[in-house]
């Protein structure tokens, strides 16, 4: 499917620069379509004054005349010989004649995009004839605005320098609209922006009040007022603010209108965003809380381990000290995940990396002074939730330590590797070694196939009551240890 960036970067006689006007143009064009009723089709010069439709915009306000998608067709005959001679004319250029689209009569305006003194291409306005049977105050301001600004494309003023509506708010002519004169004054507010400003405080007659000074009276010491606040208000720059007070807030767009003589007023876009705001100081608050709760609960898993370190310094009884230890590698196994986990704002994490970090730890922790130990990964986990990542980073740890201290000791170099096949929340994972084997480990071969030893009790009740899987012990062919661990996720979602 042809798309209108691919249109413009094939046309003829446009530079980088030309594309950049271009595409700010369809930008903000949205706003002429929506206060006009009518829409807007952009086409581009082609060999032999043959132009092909690169750009289309449908009015929000009223049913558009063009249902069918047109980006990438030719223009047809009939309305040719308007845009040739729109095609490089420093003014708006109108039909003299009524076409017909369907069952509509439309009347056709076209302008001329310049930039850098530099024809572009034309925009056609096309505007449904029916729409302007019975038209009150609210239509003929709105109208006369769209046409205001369509009237500044020729003139090269429209679009602005920087996109109006790429900027914070979503501000449309529906949810209200303000008329300014040249010297700030209010000329017309629609009733929803009537409505917006009340929500504010205001309950005196809009029209013939300067709007800097309006909302200015409006502003009281405690409320916020941005940097931009006075340039929207006077609708002199194609800027975007907030205006809040009495605990609401309205979200404001100007639109700077200019001629021949220069700046001749503002179209204001106005929106009620109090309950957005609401929304967002809730999703802050919320956020804050839960920062605050995962620094107390990494504080209180350091102070776990801390207490554990401080009871296996004082105690003479290796036994006890072993103990102590791996009672403080498994807390610090859970203060990771937790730290991983606390980074991302929906609880998810990606298990990769946090379990490559804890594993390596793992088996540094394990291994005596001059063993070098190597872990490897086949396959991917994919994203985990905590429900999930605790208890599974602890059954890997569990059997990478074990690995360690069983299977390589008395060995120097070593590898395990860690194999993983996943199928939504089905997890396959195989933890092998390359070390002694348990059938030549005949004093801890029962309690790892057998689970006497508290390692080997974690693994199996994580993996059967957590996870509802199974473990299998076997020795590998090439010499070492498989542990065979087949579960299925509780929370985790399907890749």
């Amino acid at each position: 499917m042809t798309d209108f960036a691919k249109i413009i970067a094939d046309a003829p006689g446009l530079n980088a620069s030309d594309r950049e006007w271009l595409h700010h143009l369809v930008a903000d064009w949205q706003v002429i379509a929506d206060l006009g009723y009518a829409d807007l089709l952009l086409a581009i010069p082609v060999a032999d004054g043959q132009f092909v439709y690169a750009g289309q915009c449908r009015p929000s306000t009223v049913l558009s005349v063009r249902p069918d998608d047109l980006v990438g067709h030719m223009v047809d005959d009939q309305l040719r010989p308007l845009l040739i001679r729109a095609f490089g004319s420093r003014e708006v250029v109108r039909s003299e004649s009524i076409r017909m689209i369907d069952d509509y009569s439309i009347c056709d305006v076209v302008a001329c995009v310049w930039h850098n003194d530099k024809p572009l291409a034309v925009i056609v306005r096309e505007t449904n004839l029916s729409t302007r049977a019975a038209t009150g105050r609210y239509e003929s301001e709105s109208i006369k605005a769209a046409k205001d600004l369509f009237a500044m494309i020729p003139g090269g003023t429209f679009p602005y320098t920087d996109s109006v509506l790429s900027q914070r708010h979503n501000a449309r002519v529906p949810d209200g609209f303000i008329i300014l004169s040249a010297d700030g004054s209010v000329e017309y507010a629609s009733p929803n922006a009537v409505s917006c400003f009340k929500r504010l405080g205001n309950n005196s007659v809009m029209e013939g009040q300067n709007l800097i000074e309006l909302g200015v009276s409006l502003i009281h010491k405690s409320d916020p007022v941005p940097e931009q606040l006075p340039l929207v208000l006077s609708g002199k720059a194609p800027v975007d603010s907030d205006l809040e007070a009495n605990g609401a807030a309205i979200s404001i767009r100007s639109w700077p209108l200019s001629g021949k003589s220069g700046h001749s007023g503002a179209v204001i876009l106005c929106r009620d965003v109090t309950e957005l705001r609401r929304r967002d100081q809730q999703l802050k608050t919320k956020d804050a809380t839960i920062a605050e709760i995962h620094h107390r609960v990494k504080n209180n898993l350091q102070a776990v381990s801390a207490l554990l370190r401080l009871q296996s310094r004082r105690t003479n009884d290796p036994e006890v000290k072993k103990a102590l230890g791996e009672a403080m590698r498994r807390v610090e196994t859970i203060a990771v995940v937790h730290e991983g986990l606390s980074q991302t704002a929906d609880e998810v994490v990606d298990f990769d990396s946090v379990i490559s970090n804890l594993l390596r730890m793992s088996v540094d922790l394990a291994s005596t002074e001059g063993q070098h130990i190597e872990i490897s990964y086949i396959g991917s986990f994919g994203m985990m939730p905590a429900q999930d990542a605790t208890p599974l980073s602890l059954v890997l740890t569990e059997l990478v330590t074990n690995a360690v201290e069983h299977g390589f000791e008395g060995i120097k170099e070593g590898h395990i590797v860690i194999s993983v096949g996943r199928g939504g929340n089905n997890l396959n994972v195989v933890v092998e070694d390359d070390g002694i084997g348990f059938e030549d480990d005949p004093d801890h071969a029962h309690e790892r196939t057998h689970g006497t030893g508290l390692g080997t009790q974690i693994i199996n009740t994580f993996v059967q009551s957590d996870f509802g899987g199974t473990v299998k012990w076997e020795p590998r062919r090439e010499g070492g240890t498989r542990v065979i661990l087949n579960i299925k996720l509780r929370a985790a979602q399907a890749e």
